[in-house]
């Protein structure tokens, strides 16, 4: 895995994008790995002002009793939107010619991008490997880390590579693929770009604080509104991830939280008879 550390700049060139140069490495690295990792981007200092707003808004939500009942709860990791306090980080993005970049990778890029967070909770449950969707709708990602994304606290593993073909979960699962993945910690500022069809997953977090991530992904070319980050009059919103906030759905995640063997099974019997899957 590739990575640039905008550090070893001097000051007075910090606010200049990426140089011609370290663009080709970073393509290279998204050929090969499908992934690579652009460190001390984002300022420290606003984005600790930002996971502030995230932790206060998440305490005053749990406390309410406005939160759903399932929908990732139970196996700790939610989705959010960060709301215009975080517009600042795809600012930061374009003015180094990461965003630039993203759209060389892939011309599909055309507007902004849709906007979101992953909220680990303390005590989760490590994810299933997947892709983020199915490998032919595949878009870019860059993920933000609002705090330091450490081994403890649930830091995104990724198998490199598994963007140059399709796998189906037997497939995956029958030739061992995940032997192959590695754990991606980053610190607070840090840019990980991707593309969705890398498979991965969240990991536990054994720590006594979330752990947020920023997302900024483009399906089907970004999002249509002007500014994304001003939606819903800009306010954070914390919203289901996998598992839906119904009954059936909080079924499913009570049988992935307390048997997890069981939810891999389902998966290898539909990618059996599912030729997408």
């Amino acid at each position: 895995m590739l990575t640039v550390d905008d550090s070893a700049r001097p000051a007075s060139e910090k606010a200049n994008p990426l140089t011609a140069a370290e663009k080709e490495d970073l393509k290279q690295a998204f050929a090969r790995d499908g992934y690579f990792v652009i460190r001390n981007v984002v300022s420290p200092e606003r984005l600790a002002e930002l996971h502030k707003s995230l932790e206060q808004e998440f305490d005053a939500a749990s406390k309410s009793g406005a939160l759903f009942s399932g929908g990732g709860l139970k196996s700790g990791h939610l989705n959010c939107f960060p709301g215009a306090g975080a517009r600042f980080v795809y600012d930061t993005l374009q003015d180094k010619g990461i965003i630039d970049l993203i759209k060389e990778i892939d011309p599909r890029v055309v507007r902004m991008p849709n906007v979101g967070c992953n909220f680990n909770l303390p005590g989760s449950h490590t994810q299933h490997y997947h892709l983020d969707r199915p490998f032919t709708r595949d878009f870019m990602i860059a993920n933000v880390a609002v705090v330091d994304s450490t081994i403890e606290n649930g830091a995104m593993e990724a198998i490199p590579g598994t963007h140059k073909r399709f796998y189906k979960y037997t497939q995956f699962v029958l030739e061992r693929v995940a032997r192959n993945a590695v754990r991606v910690p980053l610190k607070r500022g840090d840019v990980l770009v991707r593309t969705s069809n890398v498979w991965h997953r969240g990991t536990a977090n054994h720590t006594s604080v979330p752990r947020p991530m920023l997302a900024m992904t483009w399906e089907d070319g970004g999002n249509n509104l002007e500014d994304p980050f001003a939606a819903d009059g800009g306010k954070i919103r914390f919203l289901p991830n996998w598992f839906k906030p119904t009954r059936a759905g909080r079924i499913r995640e009570e049988l992935f939280v307390k048997v997890p063997v069981t939810y891999s099974a389902l998966r290898f019997a539909r990618s059996l008879v599912d030729k997408e899957y």
